[in-house]
């Protein structure tokens, strides 16, 4: 039967109610005025029809794709502005017109990579998880690139861009208060990106297995990641903490690290007083961030002879789908490889390795040794 509007003596509110080409529906107009239900009924039930002949490739908005990805997991980093844009259009309808024009707009004068990272990568996970739930077609969107020619290449002075010894890693992160030291161990051991560590939960990570699951990855997929054996006391330590926040890695007040849109700074203050206290020890280190992590596990994984397929599923760079097979069930091969990471008797020797979760909460000011 078609679409009707009633009412029940709970609400003031119109309820639509009935099925149109089997497709039932009873659901509240959120409105008591007539006139607007009525019009309400009238899309809802063209809409409904439109999906009963063609699906709801037809009919489904960039609203309720990203709602959807977000509740599959996804990461929000970045989607705001894309759905105040593209909010109420339907995904039939955008192009890569329209997406270059938007990354243009509100990235004016950014890098190739900047509009990439904030535009065109999250978009393109909306539109990857609208694929899987046939939402949308296969389409392959065009990113941005660098400009080739002769134009220099800019140069950073920026720590992080360079891989370290972990002998070097190791005396700067026992400069560190004990739970950004964490944070810096973490991912000296598995290359994660910092933000992803940042946003990881307990029920992510499978100690016994070694096996570590990055729900929303950079590229908007999710990947397993091996942990090293050196970190199972501490993942162990801090999946035992029972509190209202489910992400892993704290800083010493007890709260999640603050995310910062389109930028990083989580452990600025921590990293600063590392090199404050090595300085005026008269053993300055600068070139370490939270990004040397990553450069340096590729780096050694190089040096200990790794193919270069396996180190690209373990650091989430392959090309093809073959490291999104494995997002739940470890490899052996990856726990292998993880584990022909050096680790310096120093690093081994923290005080805070005897109580992770404890330690967690001791804080080391600048000034402090």
């Amino acid at each position: 039967m078609p679409l009707k509007l009633v009412r029940r003596r709970e609400s003031p509110n119109w309820i639509l109610q009935g099925s149109v080409r089997g497709l039932k529906v009873r659901e509240s107009t959120k409105t008591s005025d007539r006139d607007a239900a009525e019009m309400i009924r009238i899309v809802r039930e063209q809409r409904l029809l439109q999906e009963s002949i063609f699906g709801k490739k037809v009919s489904v908005t960039f609203q309720e794709a990203a709602d959807a990805y977000l509740h599959s997991g996804g990461s929000p980093r970045y989607l705001s502005t894309l759905t105040e844009a593209f909010g109420s259009k339907l995904l039939r309808e955008i192009n890569q017109r329209d997406i270059d024009a938007l990354a243009f707009k509100l990235y004016e004068g950014a890098l190739p990579e900047t509009r990439n990272r904030q535009c065109y990568t999250p978009f393109i996970a909306v539109w990857n998880n609208a694929i899987k739930n046939d939402w949308a077609d296969l389409r392959k969107w065009q990113r941005p690139r660098k400009p080739k020619g002769t134009a220099r290449r800019r140069t950073s002075s920026r720590s992080g861009n360079r891989p370290v010894e972990y002998d070097r890693a190791a005396v700067f992160v026992s400069n560190m208060s004990p739970a950004p030291a964490m944070v810096m161990t973490a991912l000296f051991y598995t290359g994660m990106r910092p933000i992803e560590l940042f946003t990881l939960e307990a029920a992510d990570v499978n100690v016994d297995k070694r096996w570590i699951v990055v729900c929303s990855s950079k590229t908007g997929e999710a990947r397993g990641v091996p942990m090293h054996e050196f970190l199972v006391p501490l993942f162990a330590s801090l999946k035992a903490r029972r509190d209202k926040y489910r992400q892993l890695f704290r800083t010493y007040r007890g709260r999640p690290y603050t995310l910062f849109e389109g930028r990083g700074g989580q452990l600025k203050g921590s990293i600063s007083g590392a090199r404050e206290r090595l300085a005026r020890a008269m053993d300055p280190i600068n070139d370490i961030s939270p990004y040397t992590a990553r450069h340096s596990v590729s780096t050694q994984l190089v040096v200990n002879g790794v193919h270069q397929h396996i180190k690209d599923q373990i650091l989430g760079h392959a090309a093809d789908d073959m490291s999104r097979l494995y997002t739940n069930v470890p490899r052996e091969s990856l726990l292998q490889t993880i584990n022909t990471l050096p680790v310096p008797d120093l690093w081994r020797s923290l005080d805070w390795w005897k109580d992770p979760l404890l330690a967690s909460r001791t804080h080391v000011k600048w000034g402090g040794s």
